[in-house]
């Protein structure tokens, strides 16, 4: 059987949000921005994200970058640039933010 013809090997942007928000939700939760805490944080939701990515079983090598921002009207500007194919790879960002704090969780999916 023809992987591609299945969709095995095409990203599933709609599957890769919902694990994302998932993870987010479930490290951040009712949190306040605490300095000492986001880098656990942030390795929670990489962590999370990864082991859920890898359980969908699809032949894809998975980045996964999470930042998080004490929310004090400063400004953030992220961007990226791919060179990939865009029949299979993929990224899907997410962006959540509570009173104290703003995280952003891109996944990029590349068809090995």
């Amino acid at each position: 059987m023809d992987l591609f013809q299945n969709g095995e090997t095409a990203f599933d942007a709609d599957d890769v949000f919902g694990i994302i928000k998932e993870s987010v939700e479930g490290t951040m939760g009712g949190n306040i921005f605490q300095q000492n805490r986001v880098d656990q944080w942030t390795s929670n939701v990489v962590e999370l994200c990864l082991s859920q990515l890898s359980k969908l079983g699809k032949p894809f090598k998975y980045i996964v970058t999470c930042i998080i921002m004490q929310r004090n009207g400063a400004g953030l500007q992220t961007a990226s640039s791919c060179f990939w194919d865009d029949t299979t790879d993929g990224s899907c960002t997410f962006k959540w933010e509570n009173e104290s704090m703003h995280c952003i969780v891109t996944v990029f999916g590349l068809a090995i």
